[in-house]
């Protein structure tokens, strides 16, 4: 155990990439742990290590005493004066005590021990090195994938990394062999190494993937606001820009989007919604509706029911707005931190319109609406004036003459009334007896004269005329001597053994033939049926 020992443990040092230091503290520790099982000392057992020669050498304390009684722990006053003139009683010395056989036995034991404080060296500097690399982006191959649990190991070169399911992404599928990017969401300590997890679905992946294929963005010209994200389907990012000048969307997006096609392809086929934050939460919540377009934003910030904004869109973007299954409006929600109401245009002014109709009128209003009332009843009460009043009765003249019904057409003995009464209303009494002198005397119109009129009088009766309740039979049918028209009355019946009928009234023989006359002409009036031609049948 000289020099060549010291060679082999600086080749391994090189080897393992530790430190000799450490690997001589750990060969130290081995060494004692096995002088005390083989020689069954105390505690009281320092090994040393010499860095240029290796040369093992075992110290070992003891207690001066008079009369030594366990010489494994004492030595008496005699030799330790040898060793130390001024020691005394009760006093520690330290005295070397290397075996003869020690080498053997201390190479078996040294081999365990150091083999082992090497790989926990080992794991002490694969943890250093990945403990400063939490929160980025690792590269890894897939090692196997645990088909119960659904685990995915991932070797990361020097050490083994976990992928679980809780921080997969459901539409996507691992395959031993293949290479992966991952978020390294954790690093903690282990028996057996550290314990390296690792996600896919954080949105902190996005944000990474981003700072590495947008140069503003590493740079800090295009700042990162907020990621929601549905990993495997759709996130939306919000960007602002720090320096004035700079268009943070495209930035993002790049040319013919390029920047962002890059980061797409490394999630799967994700979509990527870029948004432009703005410090208005109005037209934040605007922009993070994308790409629907919004035509306006109300903000309530109601301490107890929270933050609610209610968003109004066109009727046709009104789908575009919620997304699939809500996704558009959920991602904007998450984004901005609001709840959000979107309503259609349609929807909003209908509710608009019954809020208005809901709202109480105050008591000042009630106050003028009564004052109103009052003063409109006053001036009923009050009256028209003579000229008010004729208006108002012509008016109702007028309107009672246009929605009357139409009254039966005035007999002959009518007209004649209703002009001497127009006469006798324009002219004195001593005008009318001399216009009685000078007029010539009027003829009885007989009745082949009147039947033009009435005929022209009949069609207009009976389309003015209201239907009857009723059919009436042509039984019931009589003839109005004075009119000359067809009017319906019922005839009271006649029951046998309960005395004579009435007597009916004789029909007139000018009557009956005015009937035969308008039966003739109506005939007249219908035009003749052709005779169909009816040809001989041809022979086959």
């Amino acid at each position: 155990m000289r020099s060549d020992f010291m060679l082999a443990i600086n080749q391994l040092c090189a080897e393992r990439k530790l430190s000799p230091e450490v690997v001589l503290e750990a060969v130290e520790a081995s060494l004692i742990s096995a002088y005390r099982r083989n020689f069954g000392a105390a505690n009281n057992v320092e090994v040393k290590i010499e860095p240029n020669s290796g040369d093992v050498r075992v110290y070992a304390a003891k207690t001066v005493v008079e009369t030594v009684t366990d010489p494994k722990i004492e030595i008496s006053l005699e030799e330790a004066r040898r060793l130390d003139p001024n020691a005394e009683v009760g006093q520690e010395i330290r005295i070397e005590s290397t075996p003869r056989d020690f080498g053997r036995i201390a190479a078996q034991t040294a081999k365990q021990v150091i083999l082992q404080r090497i790989r926990e060296a080992e794991r002490e500097a694969v943890y250093n090195s990945f403990a400063d690399s939490a929160g980025e982006i690792a590269h890894g191959t897939i090692q196997s994938v645990d088909y119960h649990s659904g685990d995915v190991i991932v070797n990361l070169d020097r050490a083994e990394a976990i992928l679980p399911v809780r921080e997969q992404v459901p539409s996507e599928r691992y395959r031993r062999g293949s290479r992966l990017r991952a978020y390294v969401l954790d690093v903690r300590r282990g028996s057996r190494g550290p314990q390296i997890t690792l996600s896919r679905r954080t949105p902190n992946l996005l944000r990474r993937l981003l700072e590495l294929e947008v140069p503003e963005i590493f740079n800090g010209v295009v700042e990162i606001k907020g990621i929601a994200r549905e990993a495997g389907s759709r996130s939306k990012v919000a960007v602002y820009a720090t320096q004035p000048g700079v268009d943070p969307v495209g930035s993002c997006v790049g040319v013919r989007g390029g920047r962002i096609q890059n980061v797409v392809n490394e999630l799967g086929g994700e979509k990527i919604d870029v948004v432009q934050w703005d410090p208005d939460t109005a037209v934040f919540i605007a922009n993070a509706l994308s790409p629907a377009k919004v035509m306006n934003v109300l903000l309530d910030n109601d301490p107890e029911n929270g933050k609610t904004a209610t968003v109004i869109v066109p009727d046709r973007q009104l789908s575009l707005a919620i997304g699939k299954e809500g996704q558009n409006a959920r991602l904007a929600a998450k984004l901005t931190g609001w709840r959000i109401d979107i309503k259609s245009a349609t929807e909003a002014t209908e509710e608009t319109w019954g809020k208005l109709e809901d709202i109480p009128v105050p008591p000042e209003e009630m106050d003028l609406l009564a004052l109103a009332e009052n003063l409109l009843r006053q001036r009923d009460e009050a009256g028209f004036s003579e000229e008010e009043k004729e208006k108002i009765e012509a008016a109702v003249t007028q309107a009672d003459e246009l929605l009357a019904w139409p009254e039966e057409p005035p007999t002959e003995a009518e007209p004649a009334a209703e002009a001497e009464e127009a006469v006798a209303e324009t002219t004195s009494p001593a005008e009318a007896a001399l216009a009685a002198e000078a007029a010539p005397p009027v003829e009885e119109e007989t009745p082949e004269a009147a039947e033009p009129v009435e005929e022209a009088a009949l069609p207009i009766v009976e389309e003015e005329e209201e239907p009857p309740a009723e059919l009436p039979s042509f039984e019931d049918e009589t003839v109005d001597d004075s009119l000359g028209w067809i009017r319906t009355e019922p005839e009271e019946p006649y029951m046998w053994g309960w005395g004579e009928p009435e007597e009916e009234v004789p029909e007139t023989e000018e009557k009956k033939d005015w009937i035969l006359d308008d039966l003739e002409e109506e005939a007249r009036r219908k035009p003749p049926k052709k005779k169909k031609k009816r040809g001989k049948k041809r022979k086959d």
